[in-house]
């Protein structure tokens, strides 16, 4: 029993840990470079906030405004109520009693959180690999799109799944976390005020400020309800209420933020064809690599100070984020002595030499 309870509350790695980073990889070079997350490298600038961010308690009034503009952001419809939590992360096991406990499947392989986070609500969860297999659920999972391989459910088939899920009294939940960069046209924040469906959306990761734990519950107004009286009131810290209201209100930032994701996402495509590597998906925030030397390549880099964020259970794969601007050197630098090190050698090169 005890080993049961402790299979259910073991929290998985997620990348992210330079803890880790330098458990593993004690002599790397530092500063460390930290690709093993999807967080934006490109913060959100910050400002000076008003001293009553910190010294007083927000007021009823600041947290609705936070939820009218994120709701408009997230482009939710006139039905469709939002609630402002500190991280999606804190959403999870809430949101998850949302229905009584019974057979949860998730929509994988994915974030490990949805499943541990459903077990601790008491449902027996399966992960499953296909849409259709989720409709047999009490409560059903999808992250769109997928972490950590880009996958992306089409808009039509969440809307049929949330119709079967609120006809018989289970629920689907959609995981929207990277959304910001993703296909908006699949987004279901507009069409989640019917009910039966939880849509999930992130701050942190998009705007890069993962640190200030900000996240969004979207849904039915009966059905939200409950989760905001379970956060209760002062859920959401004052900075981060007013850097939220900022930085969800400023469409420019965001407008010109997207369009150098992809630049950037691909200039480390190239990078990693140069080097014999093809990414098989992701996002505009990170790489998603099925590559045979897989564990050869974490570990190369690894050494150079270069943290990417490895699968356990697929050691095929890998997930690699964004460099920072001033990290791009020492990520090419990485690739290029990877490739040295593993590219066939050039017999007419090698007859030369002799």
């Amino acid at each position: 029993m005890a080993l049961q309870r402790a299979e259910k509350t073991a929290v998985s790695d997620h990348g992210g840990s330079l803890d880790a980073a330098r458990a593993l990889f004690a002599d790397a070079p530092q500063p460390w470079v930290d690709l093993s997350t999807g967080i934006n490298p490109h913060a959100y600038p910050l400002f000076d906030l008003p001293a009553t961010a910190f010294s007083r308690l927000p007021e009823p009034g600041r947290i609705a405004e936070l939820a009218a503009v994120a709701a408009g952001a997230y482009r939710a419809g006139p039905d469709v109520a939002v609630v402002p939590a500190p991280g999606t992360q804190a959403l999870l096991p809430l949101v998850m009693r949302q229905v009584p406990a019974g057979r949860a499947r998730v929509l994988g392989p994915t974030y490990a959180e949805h499943a541990r986070c459903a077990r601790l609500a008491g449902h027996a969860v399966e992960e499953v690999s296909s849409v259709d297999a989720l409709f047999d659920a009490d409560l059903a999972v999808i992250v769109n799109p997928n972490n950590p391989d880009g996958r992306s459910v089409a808009r039509k088939t969440l809307l049929a799944l949330a119709g079967h899920m609120r006809a018989k009294g289970g629920l689907l939940v959609v995981d929207e976390a990277f959304m910001d960069v993703g296909p908006a046209e699949h987004s279901l924040a507009g069409g989640c005020g019917a009910g039966g469906v939880v849509v999930l959306r992130s701050f942190g990761k998009f705007f890069g400020l993962a640190g200030i734990r900000l996240g969004f519950a979207l849904g039915a107004p009966d059905l939200t309800a409950g989760l905001a009286a379970t956060l209760g009131p002062w859920a959401v810290s004052g900075p981060a209420l007013e850097i939220g209201l900022r930085a969800l209100e400023d469409g420019a930032w965001q407008t010109r933020m997207r369009a150098r994701l992809r630049a950037e996402r691909a200039r480390l495509d190239a990078l990693l064809a140069a080097a014999g590597i093809e990414p098989s998906g992701g996002t505009p925030l990170f790489a998603f690599v099925r590559y045979p030397a897989a564990p050869d390549l974490f570990a190369w880099l690894g050494a150079a100070g270069i943290f990417t964020r490895r699968f356990e259970g697929r050691p095929e794969c890998l997930r690699i984020g964004l460099p920072g601007d001033d990290a791009w050197p020492r990520l090419e630098a990485a690739l290029a002595a990877w490739s040295a090190r593993n590219q066939p050698a050039d017999p007419a090169k090698e007859a030369e030499k002799r």
